[in-house]
Formats: C-alpha cells, structure tokens, sequence
C-alpha cells in the first residue's frame, strides 16, 4: 500500500495540499496570520483593521488576555482561530489561566514568562483542562474557531504538550499551525506524521521569524515560496500610549500593522509573484469534507 503524506499525497502519484483545496499544483497559497488578538485593545483595532480591509487573511485570539472579551464584541465573523496560551510574557501587564490550575502560575500572578518555565512545571491534567476551557470560551463568546495555534510555540515543540495540542484539534476539528518539516529532526520527535496519523490538516510550510518585526524578513521570503500553503504570522497593534506602556517591541508591532494595512508595494510584491492569500477556514473546510468556503 502507497504511503500517504500530510496532504494526502501518495508516493509516486502526489496529490498536493494546493491541488485538494481545489487550486492547480504549483499554486503558492499563503496564510498571513495575525497573533495577539485580545491582548490589548491596539492589537484588537490592528487585526480586525488588517483582516478587513488589509491583507491579513486569519487571526488567533488568547482568550485569557485583558482584551479578549474586547476583541469578541468586535467579531464580524472573521477568520480567528485560538492562540492557546501558556505564558505572559510582558513585566508590566500579567494575564493568567481561566481554569484552576495552580502549576500554570509564576511566583508573579500570572502564566510563567518563559516556556520553559512552563515546560519545567506544568501539570498535564491543568495544562489539558486549560487548553479545552480556552478553546469553549471562544465558541461560547461566539467565534467560529478556525484553527489553534500556540502562544510562544510552547504547545507544539515539546511532545507531552503537542500529544495535547494535536487532542485539541482533533478534538474540535480545526487545523493545527505546524512548523515546517525542516524542524522535526531538530525538535525531536515526528509531529507532521502525527497529525497526519490524527487526520489533521496543516500548512506545507511555516516561516519562522526569528524576532518581532517581519517586514524584512517577509519581504525576503516572498519571492522564495514553494508551491502549497506557507503560513506567515505577525502582531499588528495600532500605536498608542497603551501599547508603549507594556509592550517594549511596540514599534515593531506598529510596523507589522501599517506592512499590512497600508503598504501597497507589499500588496504588489504579492501579486507580482503570483502568490494566492487563503485563510485557515479554506483548510477546515478540507479537514471536514465541507464545501470549499
């Protein structure tokens, strides 16, 4: 029997991702992600700015952040997904689980600030429940989930917490943010493999950026995308004296949002290399035999 791949593809006759989400093979299909939704009110104004009248084609909300529950009176029925969260990172503006789960604090009122701080400490049990209530919480407040990804990577690069991660999708039928198949032998473990295994449906490649700020980085990249689906992700917040006050990388955050919402070369350098915008609904579309959205 023909091995299959995370697309469907067989060896020796492959049915790419692109060719299943009913583009030709060869199609350059790219995500452009907004992460952050909720954590302050200028990421909220940003990301609904960017989705709507920008590029930006998904967002993910972190639910236990102090403007999530702001970020939810403004849904229009956008493509937001769940940024699964596990840490709070910033000095100056602490948020901490929705659940009773005393292993997923810091000695400082809130989710440990690095991950692996969380790694080292967490109960799996509260780290599952937290996940789950996260992701309920949404739907309650009325978001059509279309994906899960995890704040810091935290919930995808170590392997206890990926077995929760990969639950989660199953469990909800949504489509997981992956890094790409260069990581695995780096992180250790097949994490591709097992989603594939789970019937879990995520994009061929992931662009890492290495620190906040991504116009260069994918600037550079564009005319480099192979063919299927690449994620891209950045944290577009509009400028304001909330998000000076607690975010130190607020300038490049700024810059993500005007490289979104405003910069029309970036919008040509798109076009220019044939690259299609798609959001995560068009994959859980596939991911639960619904027609194409």
């Amino acid at each position: 029997m023909a091995e299959t791949d995370s697309t469907g593809s067989t060896a020796g006759s492959r049915t790419t991702l692109e060719e299943r989400l009913g583009y030709p093979a060869g199609t350059k299909l790219l995500i452009l992600n907004c992460d952050d939704l909720g954590s302050c009110h200028s990421s909220n104004i940003a990301v609904y700015e960017c989705l709507r009248d920008g590029l930006a084609t998904s967002s993910t909300l972190m639910v236990p952040c102090p403007w999530s529950r702001g970020a939810a009176s403004l849904y229009g029925g956008e493509d937001v997904g769940v940024h699964l969260t596990m840490n709070s990172e910033f000095d100056l503006c602490r948020w901490g689980p929705i659940t009773y789960a005393p292993s997923l604090f810091d000695g400082d009122g809130g989710f440990p600030r690095t991950v692996v701080d969380v790694w080292d400490h967490a109960d799996m049990d509260e780290v599952r429940k937290e996940c789950y209530a996260q992701i309920e919480r949404a739907i309650l407040w009325g978001f059509d989930v279309s994906h899960l990804d995890a704040h810091m990577g935290t919930m995808q690069i170590k392997a206890e917490f990926f077995d929760v991660y990969l639950d989660m999708a199953v469990e909800f039928n949504v489509p997981l943010r992956l890094s790409g198949p260069e990581t695995e032998e780096l992180i250790g473990f097949p994490f591709r493999s097992l989603a594939d295994e789970a019937g879990v449906i995520y994009p061929d490649n992931f662009l890492f950026i290495p620190e906040m700020g991504t116009r260069k980085f994918l600037v550079d990249a564009v005319p480099h995308l192979k063919p299927g689906v690449t994620e891209a992700y950045l944290h577009p917040a509009v400028e304001s004296e909330e998000l000076k006050a607690f975010a130190p990388d607020w300038e490049a955050r700024v810059d993500d949002y005007n490289l979104l919402a405003h910069d029309q070369s970036f919008k040509e350098l798109l076009e220019a290399n044939d690259i299609k915008l798609i959001g995560y609904r068009e994959l859980r579309s596939l991911m639960r035999g619904e027609p194409a959205v």
